[in-house]
């Protein structure tokens, strides 16, 4: 299975210092399940979350759902340790906060050196410095595990003093560029949070404001959004009758070694071909865990 055809549609934070949550998350619908070490965790149970963090992905149990552990950042005082358990336990991904540079993603990659090889490298964008360097980050999943980025749009808002409004109009420009810099270089790519969980026609607006933006799904903190986020995210039946339509016509013998057909009177290229081929791969993937 591809990166890129593996559904990312919702990837729920759940505190790892919560047992009830972590028995939870066994049960939920999302596609992705992110044990929190860090911003949800208060300083005193740094250490017992990383402990139990570390106890669920041993215990197993999640299903089709990847199993992610948000570290604390390496500059911390509790970084290098949690990257240290992390690397024995092997969940399917390690989120490192507050990276900034090309040099973080390295020494990320290093400290993830004895890490099974299935154990990705996920990094949040969410530092002023690390706006101007988007594709030399994203450029390292070329030789490292850099797999995948996820917007912190709440520690961006604090770090350029903006405000998180419903449009999200400051923070254009690097959703963005954070989503071209993530596909130049074959990253995978998650929207940040929306705070408002209680109303969630605001959150519905906000994660097909995430699709149209190209996210592959988005990050969440209540289990009320997973529902509306899957919704928004899952390709919708017109979308994939003509993903087939667009496959079937590229398989046709007098198409064969052509860069550009006529399908139902429109022009499609090849990069239509791979679109509609990952789209249906998502689909049926998505088909088979309902």
């Amino acid at each position: 299975m591809t990166l890129a055809s593996r559904p990312r549609r919702s990837a729920l934070y759940l505190p790892a210092s919560n047992a009830k949550a972590l028995a939870k998350a066994r049960t939920l619908p999302c596609d992705v399940v992110i044990l929190d070490l860090e911003d949800a965790v208060a300083p005193e149970l740094k250490d017992a979350a990383r402990e139990a963090a570390i106890a669920a992905v041993f215990e197993g149990g999640f299903g089709e759902r990847e199993l992610v552990i948000r570290a604390n950042a390496l500059g911390t005082e509790w970084g290098a340790a949690d990257l240290a358990a992390i690397t024995a336990a092997g969940p399917d991904a390690v989120l490192v906060p507050k990276v900034s540079s090309p040099a973080d993603i390295r020494a990320c990659d290093a400290a993830l050196a004895a890490a099974p090889p299935h154990t990705q490298l996920w990094v949040m964008i969410e530092t002023c410095a690390s706006v101007a360097q988007l594709d030399a980050i994203a450029a390292c999943a070329a030789d490292t595990r850099l797999a995948l980025f996820v917007m912190g749009t709440n520690d961006l808002a604090k770090e350029m003093r903006a405000r998180l409004t419903p449009g999200r109009a400051p923070f254009l420009p690097i959703l963005t560029l954070t989503v071209a810099a993530a596909r130049a270089h074959g990253v995978a790519v998650l929207d940040g949070v929306c705070n408002e969980f209680r109303d969630l026609a605001v959150f519905r607006a906000e994660a097909e404001q995430g699709l149209d933006w190209g996210f592959d799904g988005k990050t969440l903190i209540h289990p009320d959004q997973i529902e509306p986020c899957n919704a928004v995210f899952t390709p919708g039946a017109a979308e994939v009758a003509w993903a087939q339509t667009v496959v079937s016509a590229f398989d046709q013998p007098e198409n064969a070694g052509k860069g550009a057909i006529k399908v139902d009177g429109k022009m499609v290229e090849l990069l239509h071909l791979e679109q509609a081929r990952q789209m249906l791969a998502i689909a049926a993937q998505i088909a088979a865990r309902t």
